[in-house]
């Protein structure tokens, strides 16, 4: 690979010993998302996120506090629960049926065991991790004694939009989660590259200005915003596909990259998150949800109706547009941004592979790429 313009050999991208690095180094050292408060919102109630190495699980207690816990049994290290559960008065493992309370204590073990040698209930509780809730999100981090989620998230406050997704509610049919055949860093430097929004995505995303857009690094976090072209901007209420959110004067797309792997975008009528998780150095997991307006069900439609016009004739289309039925499968003429985002990583991950592979002149739009790379060395120890 070229290290012209590039800071990360393509093994960063490819090899296990690399993403064993950053799982370590990136993913078991930060605040990862687990999901929102609604989630777990009674007693026994419980959600499990991998957070690097470790996979952690938050409940919610008979004080209705919620702890956060490493998911692994005090007795042989079996994984004492599933993703999601309902609500329980007890977490038992599967393996010796080890009981723990909602608190993380221990309090039961079969009498066999028992009589073969006593345990100390009060040294074997659950190894506990930390747990915060940030815009209506809960995180948990594997450090017990981490930094309060303030610390980490106040420096992007002011920069990440007006919107106030507490106020909002989720829009079911927008959840979903899919896999990207690429590595996580390639998913990412897509969502930060500003150079590729106005050319991958001149069909599916032209309702708003990618040549005005303003972005910086807070920290280790990326900040994005661009406005609304005039012709969407204009009597905006009317055209808008959903009821508004946010304030009028504060139109625009907020569309930020926290580290190492939280993308929020959001805009005048809603709020999604878009959460990279990485399974190997060439498959990427991402989960979305998405909350809009706490408004009745007619309110959607009547907006719905209003806007239809507007959207008919503004004429969003895939990057090509096809001419036989093949054409309904291929992700560039599809008319969806993701697809065409999908097809673009799994391209340059596939490219990867070819010795002919090597980076090119990097346009302003990508610097992006470039501050991304630096963290992620930083992060490794070899910046």
């Amino acid at each position: 690979m070229s290290n012209m313009l590039h800071l990360l050999p393509t093994k960063a991208y490819t090899s296990q010993e690399w993403f064993d690095r950053e799982m370590r180094d990136i993913f078991s050292k930060t605040w990862r998302y687990a999901g929102f408060m609604e989630d777990v919102s009674e007693p026994g109630q419980y959600i499990s996120v991998q957070a690097g190495l470790n996979n952690i699980f938050i409940v919610m207690g008979r004080d209705r506090r919620l702890r956060a816990f490493h998911n692994i049994c005090r007795h042989r290290g079996t994984q004492l629960i599933r993703a999601v559960g309902k609500t329980q008065k007890a977490l038992t493992c599967p393996y010796h049926d080890w009981t723990y309370d909602l608190e993380g204590n221990l309090i039961s073990v079969p009498e066999e065991h028992e009589e073969f040698g006593k345990v100390d209930k009060a040294c074997h509780g659950l190894k506990p991790a930390s747990v915060d809730i940030w815009k209506s999100m809960i995180f948990v981090h594997p450090d017990p004694d981490a930094a309060p989620i303030t610390d980490w998230f106040g420096p992007v406050e002011e920069h990440i939009g007006p919107h106030v997704p507490e106020e909002l509610i989720e829009y079911e049919e927008a959840r979903n989660s899919y896999e990207i055949k690429a590595n996580w860093k390639i998913v990412v430097e897509n969502y930060i590259d500003v150079y590729h929004l106005s050319h991958l995505h001149s069909g599916t995303l032209q309702m708003y200005d990618q040549k005005a857009a303003e972005y910086h690094w807070q920290g280790d976090h990326y900040m994005f915003w661009e406005p609304p072209v005039p012709e969407y901007a204009e009597n905006q209420d009317a055209k808008l596909p959903a009821p508004r959110v946010i304030p009028e004067d504060q139109n625009g797309a907020w569309v930020p990259m926290l580290w190492p792997g939280i993308g929020i975008g959001s805009a005048e009528d809603g709020w999604n998150i878009f959460i990279i998780e990485p399974l190997g150095p060439a498959l990427t997991r991402v989960h979305n949800r998405s909350r809009v307006a706490n408004v009745s069900e007619w309110a959607f439609s009547k907006q719905a109706m209003k806007s239809s016009s507007f959207w008919n004739n503004f004429g969003l289309s895939g990057k090509y547009e096809g001419n036989d039925a093949s054409s309904e499968d291929d992700p560039m003429a599809g008319g969806d941004f993701t697809a065409e985002d999908i097809y673009a990583c799994e391209q340059q991950q596939a490219s990867l592979n070819s010795p002919y592979f090597e980076t090119g002149p990097a346009a302003q739009g990508e610097s992006p790429v470039i501050e991304h790379q630096k963290r992620v060395l930083k992060w490794l120890g070899e910046a």
